[in-house]
């Protein structure tokens, strides 16, 4: 009995949240809209900031790495995924480096997406690395299992920090261009908005082990390091539990002309088909790029899948990523603003999980993003109406039997 109780708190459909916003939302890039997002996210629009991307781990692993062994005085680093793989050891080697030479590091990884790491945690133990599985499973938590961070975080000297879609595995190794590799991306972050992101770490890191990190180490003065407004939005059960749907919601409505959408995991809720279709009726140009051929999860494919005769129907483009499994996370709104970081297009990230995401409010970013998007619909196959019809009865039912199930995928 107690154990079918735990399963039932665990896959029970998730408590209701947003089902309707009224009155108009501020134009995305327009004051207004800082304003409405800055006071209902409960996150502040951070002038100076400077932004960079990194395309797949070809680029952002050589990338991190030197900033760890750059490290002076502190590194924290949150990750859903980190496991003993070839690129795992490098980091294990660099962060043992680091705090032997007297650098405090703090390493977080979710018990569950790090589940086969217990050689990893005792080599930075060893190291002298503080190093915590978020929410181990334990009896007592069981009704929490399916509460994860999901986050992917890491800040040195807290004055660098890094947000987006990686996994510390071999699976992100290499530049995308196989099956046996994920495409996503990461952001390099300067200025102001990383005191913020080495809060969010924080705030986990005490919850996990009841210890406050504070001082000059992990909070110094953080003065302009460019030109970018950001935002960094966070969401967990815990608090700010809708703060990533309304955060997507709030770019949706405020659309006036185009939204480009790429989502390793597209499932959303009744409340962002709406909002997805009214954009498309107002006459906003939406492409979306989900996976192709390659996915770690098929039935979350089948549950999205079954919903996008809806979106094609209303004039939406639709593209399946062809050379390698599509892991981004990445919105860009009317060239005004960029949405980049950990959380998906899908219930798990809109009610379960402890998500961390970029609002960046800057044109010439918004620009260069799309160009990226612009790449990678070259690699993608554009899906039509007629095809989707046209899919066997056998397919259709297998995608609406998981679209039903989709709130507890």
């Amino acid at each position: 009995m107690y154990i079918a109780g735990m399963i039932w708190l665990n896959l029970r459909t998730p408590e209701a949240g947003i089902h309707r916003l009224d009155g108009h939302v501020g134009v995305v890039g327009s004051r207004q809209f800082q304003r409405e997002a800055s006071a209902l996210l409960g996150s502040q629009v951070l002038a100076g900031n400077a932004v960079t991307d990194y395309q797949n781990g070809e680029e952002f692993f050589p990338a991190m790495l030197k900033d760890i062994r750059s490290a002076k005085v502190s590194i924290n680093l949150e990750s859903y995924i980190f496991r003993d793989s070839r690129i795992g050891r490098r980091f294990v080697q660099a962060l043992a480096e680091r705090a032997k030479a007297g650098v405090k590091v703090h390493v977080l990884a979710d018990r569950v997406g790090s589940r086969n790491s217990d050689h990893v945690a005792e080599q930075l133990h060893a190291a002298g690395v503080h190093f915590r599985y978020f929410r181990p499973v334990r009896w007592r938590t069981l009704d929490r299992l399916n509460n994860r961070t999901h986050r992917k975080l890491m800040i040195v000297d807290g004055r660098i920090g890094w947000t987006g879609g990686f996994g510390i595995d071999d699976l992100w190794r290499g530049d995308a261009d196989s099956s046996k590799v994920k495409r996503d991306m990461m952001f390099r972050v300067l200025g102001p908005v990383v005191a913020r992101m080495q809060g969010l770490f924080g705030n986990n890191w005490v919850t996990t082990t009841g210890q406050l990190l504070t001082g000059d180490d992990y909070y110094p003065s953080l003065s302009a390091q460019g030109h970018m407004s950001v935002q960094l939005q966070a969401s967990a059960p815990r608090g700010g539990r809708r703060n990533v749907e309304l955060m997507f919601l709030l770019a949706i409505r405020g659309a006036r002309s185009k939204i480009d959408l790429e989502a390793a995991y597209f499932v959303p809720d009744d409340l962002m088909r709406r909002a997805l279709l009214d954009a498309l009726a107002r006459g906003v140009h939406v492409r979306i790029i989900m996976p192709g051929p390659y996915i770690d999860s098929t039935i979350t494919l089948d549950a999205s899948q079954a919903t996008w005769g809806d979106y094609l129907a209303a004039g939406a483009v639709v593209y399946r990523f062809q050379p390698s499994m599509l892991h981004s996370k990445l919105m860009i709104v009317d060239d005004a603003l960029v949405i980049g970081g950990s959380s998906n297009f899908d219930y798990r990230s809109f009610d379960l999980n402890d998500e961390a995401d970029l609002m960046i409010y800057n044109r010439d970013f918004a620009e260069h993003m799309t160009e990226v998007f612009n790449q990678d619909i070259a690699q993608s196959r554009r899906v039509s109406l007629k095809e989707w019809r046209q899919r066997p009865w056998t397919r259709k039912f297998v995608d609406n039997f998981w679209s039903f199930m989709a709130p507890q995928l």
